[in-house]
């Protein structure tokens, strides 16, 4: 392990590197995990997620809303994934597990950072849905485009002040043991559960963290109540299901999203030092499974179970159809007997 190096500040201690312990102690673990991993995280995540935010920028029926909406959503998963899942596998597949200081840190604001952002975007997503069945002779009225560039504007710029004051309390903290992260990232509990002077600041900021990132679930559940008690006075139950269907891709997102994430936060607050055994490995597979599963899902739900979607990616297709069969009908044309 290299040794912790001196600033030029002498008030503070801070390490030359951390080193990332991942599953150090599972053999062959890179061709069960990482590997799986990368192939899902190109093919589902990158090319999925950028089809969706491709068909929705192309086509001019989809410039609502509810798609800014849904856009903001496949945006922030691509950025997540592109953030979390390349630095992963050069750490664990190339065995480059040692990561400069600095680099740790940039590495944790963005990890976290687009993690807050998804999470309040399926917020915005939930008023969305909220206000067409409660409010449906208001919708358009109330769910304007500024009001919900605003709203995507206000999470963006709320989360970057909160996660940067969480990675900049980490510059107050002393480095002067141990350099092992017990994580697959750099991640805020078990780096500043490291330092060997106060770190109460650090624990209260990951409480503040915890919950930015945990409250969206009790808001969503409120909106849902909301829908409830309107789809309850709906007197045609038909009608009442058709308005719960166009709620189902959200739900399903909100559950995959958030049950290991908040799963994952959680032990945060009972994590236990790196010298301590036998915690270290439910809080590094819980982390892959929150931070990979919801990124691979999303952009399947969004395009092949909506309606919407998938017509107008039969849309974009129809005119390349076309081209494909009239260049086909002009060269057997000039073809030869």
């Amino acid at each position: 392990m290299s040794k912790a190096a001196i600033l030029s500040n002498a008030t503070f201690v801070y390490p030359v590197k951390f080193y990332l312990s991942g599953f150090s102690d599972v053999p062959h673990v890179q061709y069960f995990l990482y590997l799986p991993v990368f192939c899902l995280y190109i093919y589902m995540t990158v090319l999925g997620n950028g089809l969706l935010l491709s068909v929705i920028y192309l086509v001019n029926t989809l410039h609502t809303p509810k798609y800014m909406i849904v856009f903001n959503l496949a945006l922030t998963d691509l950025c997540w994934s592109t953030a979390l899942i390349p630095k992963l596998l050069d750490t664990f597949l190339f065995d480059s597990r040692y990561i400069v200081y600095e680099a740790c840190l940039s590495y944790m604001f963005f990890v976290w950072f687009f993690l807050g952002v998804q999470s309040w975007t399926l917020v915005i997503m939930a008023y969305d849905r909220c206000i067409a069945i409660c409010f449906p002779l208001m919708y358009h009225s109330i769910v304007t485009k500024p009001a919900i560039v605003e709203m995507l504007l206000f999470v963006w710029v709320f989360i970057s002040c909160l996660i940067t004051c969480m990675v900049g309390f980490l510059n107050c903290l002393f480095f002067c043991g141990s350099v092992v992260i017990k994580s697959f990232f750099c991640d805020h509990g078990p780096t500043f559960h490291l330092a060997c002077n106060d770190n109460s600041v650090n624990y209260i900021t990951a409480l503040v963290i915890i919950t930015t990132v945990s409250f969206p679930p009790i808001l969503i559940a409120l909106t849902y109540i909301c829908i409830a008690i309107a789809l309850s006075r709906i007197a045609s139950g038909q009608e009442g299901l058709k308005a719960l269907k166009t709620c189902t891709s959200h739900l399903i997102i909100v559950a995959i999203f958030f049950l290991p994430v908040i799963a994952t936060n959680m032990a945060v607050l009972r994590f236990s030092p790196p010298h301590q055994e036998g915690e270290g490995e439910p809080r590094i597979i819980n982390p892959i499974l929150a931070h990979t599963i919801p990124t691979l899902h999303n952009p399947i739900i969004y395009s092949l179970r909506t309606e919407e979607v998938l017509n107008s990616i039969r849309k974009l297709c129809k005119p390349i159809r076309m081209n494909d069969t009239t260049l086909s009908k002009k060269v057997t044309s000039v073809s030869p007997h």
